[in-house]
Parts: structure tokens; sequence; C-alpha cells
């Protein structure tokens, strides 16, 4: 059976792994814990990325993200 998406997701759907925002040279990245303290980073993949009102991301309107690195990244 094939992943289908879902077609209007909200922040309060990503619960699983600790999904949570990276700073410093990873501003705009995320993260979520996978095991033993490695971590799979994403970042939406959307251009422009889409933002609300708040200025924060409408993960709402995000149709791609783009994995970035799976790692322990405080190595």
């Amino acid at each position: 059976m094939d992943a289908q998406p879902n077609s209007n997701p909200s922040s309060t759907e990503l619960v699983a792994g600790h999904p949570h925002p990276l700073k410093g040279d990873r501003a705009g990245e995320f993260a979520v814990d996978l095991e033993g303290g490695t971590r799979l980073v994403f970042k939406p993949d959307n251009d422009p990325i889409p933002l609300a009102k708040d200025g924060s991301i409408d993960w709402s309107k995000v149709t791609a993200v783009c994995i970035v690195f799976i790692g322990d990244y405080h190595d």
C-alpha cells in the first residue's frame, strides 16, 4: 500500500519523534528524534516557503520537504 500525503496537515499532526526547529547554522531546518541520538533533519521545499500571518511556516500549505541530514548533528 502506498502512503498517501495528507492534504491538510497541521502542526499538531506531526508529533512522533519530538519535532523541533533548529537554530544557528541550521536555522530554517527542523529535526525529529529517531534512535540513539540520531535525528532526521528536514526543511520545507516550497519556493517560496508558505508563511502564516505571524511569520511562522504555514505547514498546511507545505507540499514537499527536503531531507537534509540523517545522523547526530551534535558530533
